[in-house]
This record gives C-alpha cells, structure tokens and sequence, in this order.
C-alpha cells in the first residue's frame, strides 16, 4: 500500500516536509525535499492569492518533481472591538507605542482562500492539502477535477472520519506533539490532544483513505514506527526548520538546537489567538493570564504582528513565536540532502 500511495504522491520515500507557514518553508526547502524524493510543501496559509502563484511558479522554475501546498480553512469570527481593545491595553507594555489596526473582515479572509484555490487550480499543483477544517464541497470537487491529490488534518478520529466523508484523498493525523497551530475542527483544543502513537492505529483501523503521521517525527525510528502502525508517510515539521534552506529565523533556530528543551514545548494562544505549540519565552508567560480573553484567529495574530517583527529585528528570543514539536533535541543544523539521506539511507 505505501508503495502505491508513493506512487500516487510521485515521490520516492514516505516522507513529506509538513508546510509551515510564515516564510519558514522558502522555495529552496520545498525544492530541496522535492528533489531528495520526499514531497515539498509551500506553507501558504499568510499568502496573498499574487504571492503564492509566484512562489508556485518558482518552485516550478527549480524543480520537475511533484510538490505540494496548503492553505488555511477560514473560520468564521468576528472582529470585537472591546476584546481587541483589551489585548491591546494588556500588550502595550510590549509592543509601545506601535499599533497595527488593519483586520481583515471574515468575508475578505474567504474570498482571498477561493482566490488561492484558484490559482493553484490554474497552476495546477499536484497536491494541496488543508488544515482548521474542511474546505467547501466545490473547493474539493473542483481539485479533484483538475487532478490535483487532496489531503485534509485531522487530531481525533472523528476528524479523520469527516475528512473521508469529504471526499480528501488522503488525512494528516496531527498528533499531540507537533509544533505549530493545531488543526483540529470539531473537537476542543483539550479533546484533540492525542499522542501519535496512539492516534494512527486508531484512525487507520476507522478510515479507508491513507493516513500520514505529523507531530514529534524527526528521524527513521520515528517514519519506522508510525508505517508499522499503518501510517502510509510521515511528515516532519520541526526536522525540516533547522535546515540550511528554511526560512526561519536563525535565532528560531539556534534556540530550537539548543539541547534539553523537550520539556519547555507548550500550548498557547497568545501570539495568535489559536493553539499552538512553542518553546516557552516571557511573551507567552505574562500572556498566560488573559489567554482566555484574547481575540480568536487570524484577530490576535494581527495584533501581535508588530510584536513579532520588532523581536526578529531585535533578536529578542522572548517576544517571538517559537513553534516546535515535542522532540527537538534530535534537530541538526544540516541541509535537506544531508537529513533525507539520514532520513532514508542510515540504519
């Protein structure tokens, strides 16, 4: 069965560098991966519909291989002026006097998601794959008609079950332990908290689709356990982020290759108003007490822009988003080529 959803992915190992976005995953590392035989994928969930056929076509420009892309599934939310006025109050101290008020509208953030599909339609990328939910029937209907191989994220059982009923052709098993914004979308952040090992054998017992393992996976023992638990690939996030060709920033990385920060990997909401996991920092601590109070995605992540881009200028490690998984001192500071040949060909 690997061998033939391999085929179907037109890559050569079951392994897929999971789409981080926010200029993490650059058009060297998705290629980079492509070109090794596993699946690249550009991130672009915060790309504009121009952006991301440019990115598109330059990764068309560097490679022939098969690669993919993935976009975020908008949630419906509103813009609350009393909780934005709040967390701003709450984070002056941080972020001065700097204010961004520019929120895009619900309805803007899912005309810019059709024009993304759109373009990838025109473009005709091999493989898109979602997360925070399940597209709309004719975002799917429309893929599959072009061709193009889908894949949805899912964190519980019923998740995966939802994804199949859509029609994907494929689910991402989010596990406890990946770094980055959770996808779940029909269960709580708390519900959706199952660790991978116990997940994938769960969900391929339940599903027909083939199922890819992410969350914790950063080296052959890892994509190893999660095919014997039925897993037909593995995709690695953090793994990737340290290599030579990501674009995350290099303090990212530095603080991600720093030894014994297994235990500092926790859950917050504060950069973006969505769970997600990351090395611990100040930000995050004097957030902790109006978590539950802060504006919902994409609100939050807007406010805390300013924040963000001022603590990569600055090299402040305890004002910027620190995304990780829960196994980070197996990171190495290599290039793509160097881990996939780690990945495949090492014992």
């Amino acid at each position: 069965m690997t061998n033939h959803f391999l085929k179907v992915l037109a890559i050569d190992h079951p392994i897929i560098q999971a789409p981080m976005a926010g200029g993490t995953t650059t058009t060297e590392l998705v290629t980079a991966v492509s070109e090794a035989g596993g699946l690249g994928m550009i991130g672009a969930g915060y790309l504009n519909a121009e952006s991301t056929r440019q990115q598109i076509q330059e990764v068309k420009k560097k490679t022939k291989k098969s690669f993919g892309i993935n976009l975020f599934v908008p949630q419906s939310y509103q813009i609350d002026e009393e909780k934005i006025r709040k967390a701003e109050e709450v984070m002056q101290s941080i972020r001065g006097s700097s204010k961004v008020r520019v929120f895009k509208s619900y309805e803007q953030t899912k005309k810019d998601f059709h024009d993304q599909v759109a373009v990838i339609i025109e473009e005709k990328v091999p493989v898109c794959s979602f997360t925070f939910g399940i597209p709309p029937d004719e975002v799917i209907h429309s893929l599959k008609l072009t061709g193009i191989y889908t894949i949805g994220t899912a964190t519980t059982v019923a998740e995966a079950l939802a994804v199949e009923e859509s029609g994907m052709d494929a689910v991402v098993m989010q596990g406890s332990e990946a770094g980055g914004h959770r996808g779940n979308f029909l269960a709580g952040v708390e519900q959706s908290m199952i660790g991978l090992m116990a997940l994938v054998p769960q969900t391929v017992d339940q599903v027909s689709i083939p199922v890819i393992a992410a969350g914790g996976i950063m080296d052959r023992r890892g994509i190893q356990a999660a095919t014997c638990l039925g897993a037909q690939a593995a995709q690695l996030g953090t793994a990737f982020l340290t290599c030579q060709e990501s674009g995350a920033h290099v303090l990212h990385k530095q603080v991600i290759l720093e030894k014994h920060q297994e235990d500092r990997t926790i859950l917050t909401s504060a950069f973006s108003g969505k769970a997600a996991r990351g090395i611990e920092n100040n930000f995050i601590r004097d957030m902790r007490k109006v978590e539950t109070e802060l504006p919902p995605f994409p609100i939050q992540n807007t406010l805390t822009k300013s924040i963000r881009s001022a603590a990569a200028q600055k090299h402040d490690r305890e004002t910027m988003s620190l995304w990780c998984g829960q196994n980070p001192n197996a990171a190495m500071p290599i290039t793509v080529q160097e881990l996939m040949h780690k990945l495949v060909d090492e014992a």
